[in-house]
């Protein structure tokens, strides 16, 4: 297919700080008075005009009004995708195939065909010998698209290698009474489609996140029925974790249980705003979240505004999860971490069995995720499989790959680790199935690390594994006492439930859905609530046309960055001393805290089957 990405535009192709016309040309444009800025006779004259006192105030006041028109543009596209329903955000053209709104048992997902991108087919690229890849989006607070919304992308690489790919998204509202069996019948549905369509084969699964414990839970109920399964940064063992970087696993305990979730589901009339979980997420780091990843725009906004843009598009569009759902999902994986003990109910008579997956399991994490880190992808394996004899016995082919330093959504959305790590899965697929039973680790051999090389510039191999090398201890007894504790809390809020739903109407809950802070933060910069961002919406053109960079060797410049690493810095401690307090408060109420041994144990483990330092790359998004 040829190229059909979006021109670059004279804003990105401008680099911060760095001249890319001759001086002379900056000053006889600027909107300074010319006799404030007299022609430089020579290169002296031109470094003490560099150092003159107004440069770096006219660069501060440009970049701010540069960053608050950013703002003002991600707050208009947040409230346009409202407006046009939040449709997925891929950057692929697709058709519908499935709607499962109108199954017998209805669910909020459809199937969809990736058919190519800015109207090229792809029909004629597809390689029939290649079995078909399905791409299956996180439902855990955003909307479907982060693994297709660029070309260098999940999607955009299996494109690429020329399989057919399809992909499950999802819409804003669930059905009325959804719940996870019927989310998992309509997944059953897709997958038979897509195998129908392809002669019978048995099609690869790629699950993202919450979706990767979804493809899990599919293939186990569903055995023979896909191919190998691809979980990207997804958690399967919930009370596993390190201690000094993971504290959303202890969350539940602070809040008493599940029924926190079940009340805000009540109030929002039966729906959960999934607003909460993105808020959970950026409280995880809040140096990145509420000063790093601003400044970094705010420094850079002539070459940073549509990347920023591209992304938060995704970011700030948050969809619901029905309220049966979200209690099912709380109670018993995160709370209940039912999952990997094989005491999952998903309906009357079924119970989940991760024993009887029979499809070959990759498992990609990164040492650098502190929302999915190793530990969680990774320990439900021993118990499970006690010893890697019993793996091989079952005849099952679990493989885990491994990435150093990117972070949870790094995992699905950088475009490095899509043109290399996601590209040797998916030229490895057929592999998989080819290795005897047993655990390994996939390595990636690239010497002249580049992401962009193809095989043979890479060698990919799978190096043999023991299950007993990744078992992580944690302190079970403490989590069984949040577990009844949650319990007990939910029995009880059973008979304050419908007096909450009888207060709460569709009135209430959109007041709600308008008022929640990860909305309020953004859409009250649009143009719409401010009227005073009209001023900053016209006045950008004419900034950028009479742009005056500052030299990036500025002294006020550097005084600059040296207040933004001082904030950063004050932002990482406060977070280093709330985890270090909760993990703290945690053990106090509910004990079994792990002993100096068993940590030393853990990291001796971690060293074994290659996990990295987790508070080496805390920050590490």
């Amino acid at each position: 297919m040829k190229d059909t990405s979006p021109p670059t535009t004279p804003a990105r192709k401008a680099r911060r700080r760095v001249a890319t016309v001759p001086a002379e040309s900056r000053e006889s444009s600027s909107p300074v008075p010319a006799e404030l800025i007299a022609e430089p006779a020579a290169s002296a004259d031109r470094a003490s005009l560099r150092a003159t006192p107004w440069r770096y105030p006219v660069d501060f006041w440009q970049r701010s009004v540069l960053f608050l028109d950013v703002l003002r543009q991600r707050a208009d596209d947040m409230l346009a995708h409202e407006q046009a329903g939040l449709p997925p955000l891929l950057d692929f053209d697709f058709e519908t195939l499935l709607d499962a709104r109108r199954f017998a048992q209805p669910a909020n997902y459809a199937l969809l065909h990736i058919t190519g991108a800015g109207g090229d087919r792809h029909d004629e690229c597809v390689d029939e010998a290649k079995r078909p890849v399905i791409v299956v989006d996180p439902r855990a607070g955003h909307g479907p698209g982060i693994g297709g919304f660029k070309r260098d992308s999940e999607v955009g690489m299996a494109l690429h290698e020329g399989h057919a790919v399809y992909f499950v998204m999802f819409y804003p509202e669930p059905c009325p009474g959804q719940t996870l069996a019927d989310v998992l019948h309509a997944l059953r549905r897709f997958v038979e489609e897509v195998s129908r369509r392809h002669g019978g084969r048995a099609p690869a699964l790629y699950g993202n996140c919450q979706a990767g414990w979804a493809v899990t839970l599919l293939s186990a109920g569903c055995a023979g029925l896909a191919g190998p399964a691809v979980l990207n940064g997804s958690p399967l063992s919930y009370w596993a974790g390190a201690k000094d970087v993971n504290p959303m696993r202890l969350a539940g305990g602070f809040v008493g249980g599940a029924w926190f979730v079940h009340f805000l589901a009540d109030l929002g009339n039966g729906c959960f705003d999934g607003a909460w979980l993105v808020q959970n997420f950026e409280a995880l780091n809040p140096a990145h979240s509420a000063w790093d990843k601003l400044y970094h725009v705010f420094a850079n906004v002539d070459s940073e505004r549509e990347r920023f843009l591209e992304f938060e598009r995704w970011w700030s569009g948050f969809y619901f999860l029905g309220r049966e759902e979200i209690v099912a999902i709380v109670e018993n994986l995160f709370v209940g971490n039912k999952l990997e003990r094989g005491e999952l109910r998903i309906c009357h008579g079924c119970v989940v069995d991760l024993r009887q997956i029979r499809n070959p399991l990759l498992i990609f994490a990164s040492s650098g995720d502190n929302i999915t880190p190793p530990h969680q992808a990774l320990n439900w394996i021993p118990t499970v499989y006690p010893t890697t004899e019993d793996l091989e016995a079952a005849g099952q082919r679990i493989i885990y790959l491994l990435n150093p330093h990117v972070g949870h959504l790094g995992i699905f959305v950088s475009a490095g680790v899509a043109r290399l790590e996601h590209r040797a899965m998916l030229e490895s697929l057929d592999e998989l199935e080819a290795l005897a039973p047993g655990l390994y680790e996939m390595k990636i051999i690239n010497p002249t690390g580049d992401p962009d090389c193809r095989k043979p510039q890479y060698e990919v191999v799978f190096e043999k594994r023991r299950v007993e090398d990744i078992r992580f201890d944690y302190p079970g007894e403490a989590f069984e006492t949040v577990r009844r504790i949650s319990e007990f809390n939910e029995s009880l809020y059973g008979f304050v439930s419908p007096w909450v739903q009888a207060l709460a109407t569709p009135w209430t809950a959109t007041a709600l859905k308008w008022l929640h802070p990860m909305r309020t933060s953004r859409y009250l910069l649009s143009k719409k609530f401010s009227p005073w961002m009209r001023a900053v919406e016209a006045m950008a053109p004419w900034v950028r046309e009479y742009r005056q960079p500052v030299d990036a060797d500025d002294p006020w410049l550097a005084g600059e960055q040296a207040a933004s690493r001082m904030i950063s810095n004050g932002l990482e401690a406060y977070r280093s001393w709330r985890d270090d307090m909760q993990e703290a408060m945690f053990a106090a109420m509910f004990g079994g805290q792990a002993s100096d041994r068993t940590s030393a144990a853990r990291h001796r483990r971690e060293a074994v089957i290659g996990v990295a330092d987790h508070r080496t790359f805390r920050r590490a998004q």
